[in-house]
């Protein structure tokens, strides 16, 4: 190793409570050294602000390629919003395109994910929570609803696939979630715990099978669900049984497993709970997203610096970010894709709802 050692950040990533950094912040991010950051609606203004707090970010933790996450998928789910960034529709328009035009619904999924990985490039980002691969179930909480590709694991992996290329082709890095699915859910699980009683063979069959499919991607983030059939004590992300008999199991998911945001209601206990739990039961790394102080200090109070089968896991996903070598598209190649895509959608969503 010649004398070097293998940069090693705690197992978590941490939300930004406001538009930039604290003082205290500045400190706390230096002295944690987190794998990464969050940034939400409430910490956006506009490009030349979030561009400027991104790379505050990097500054203290002393990295340039540290993974700084956003939420980004379109539709209800969008941190950068007009009338700064342009209006992106939800998955679920895609799906519906698919059912008449499969091939020009997957070339709009890719134009409008190379669109996107432009407008987070140009305000700092590297990864976007996306695509989500969770079935859309009928008569289940519209907690994902039109954030689904569709209803069949064959209209969901052909539009998630080429999403996670154009993500990739304009450096940016896709998060898969919510594993091992998360269509089932009849209540919203920022709220409360989704039950649900399926058997695991229908899931097997079903739900898991667009991860399965897409297990290659570097980085999945975890299910707030509670599988009777596989453990009806603990919700995914905090079953073990979850995340080694289905998600790196039964899926064959061998990458970075991510917690989702652990502040949601739909996990019991204390925030240090939460983060100890979802890292013992096979999670590599711990989300929290609401960048109050008190809830941030008990997640890295639980979360140990990163080692072992985590630590590689999570030196693939920052070794994607570093690799990217992107030049932002110059502004004709914007205003063709943006004229292409507004071409293929316009069965499925006029230019009248375009910001």
């Amino acid at each position: 190793m010649s004398g070097l050692e293998v940069r090693k950040p705690r197992a978590c990533i941490l939300g930004v409570e406001g538009t930039e950094l604290s003082n205290w912040e500045k400190g706390f991010f230096r002295e944690a050294d987190p794998y990464g950051f969050i940034l939400f609606a409430r910490n956006v203004t506009d490009l030349k602000h979030v561009k400027a707090l991104n790379n505050q970010l990097r500054e203290v933790v002393g990295n340039i390629n540290v993974p700084i996450f956003v939420d980004q998928e379109g539709g209800r789910v969008m941190r950068l919003k007009p009338p700064h960034w342009r209006k992106i529709p939800a998955a679920g328009v895609f799906g519906q395109l698919f059912e008449t035009a499969p091939e020009n619904a997957r070339e709009a999924a890719y134009i409008n994910a190379r669109l996107m990985a432009a407008d987070l490039r140009d305000a700092g980002f590297n990864i976007t929570c996306a695509p989500v691969l969770d079935i859309r179930f009928p008569g289940m909480s519209d907690v994902v609803g039109d954030r689904s590709y569709g209803s069949t694991v064959e209209q969901i992996v052909p539009l998630a696939s080429a999403v996670a290329a154009g993500l990739l082709d304009g450096g940016i890095a896709p998060v898969i979630k919510h594993i091992p699915g998360h269509g089932r859910a009849s209540v919203d699980s920022h709220k409360d715990l989704p039950i649900v009683t399926a058997s695991r063979e229908e899931l097997s069959r079903l739900d898991f099978e667009p991860f399965r499919q897409m297990k290659d991607v570097v980085a999945a983030m975890s299910a707030h669900l509670l599988f009777t059939a596989i453990d009806d004590q603990r919700p995914g992300t905090v079953s073990a049984k979850v995340i080694s008999e289905i998600v790196r199991g039964d899926i064959g998911f061998e990458n970075l497993l991510i917690s989702d945001d652990l502040s949601m209601e739909a996990l019991g206990g204390s925030i240090a709970s939460r983060t100890h739990e979802c890292l013992a039961a096979g999670c590599d790394i711990a989300l929290h997203c609401n960048g109050k102080r008190t809830e941030m200090e008990e997640v890295v109070s639980m979360a140990p610096k990163l080692a072992g089968e985590a630590l590689t896991r999570s030196q693939l996903l920052s070794n994607q970010i570093a690799g990217f070598n992107i030049t932002q598209p110059p502004s004709a190649q914007i205003a063709d894709w943006q004229a292409r895509l507004a071409e293929l959608l316009s069965p499925v969503w006029s230019a009248g709802e375009q910001a």
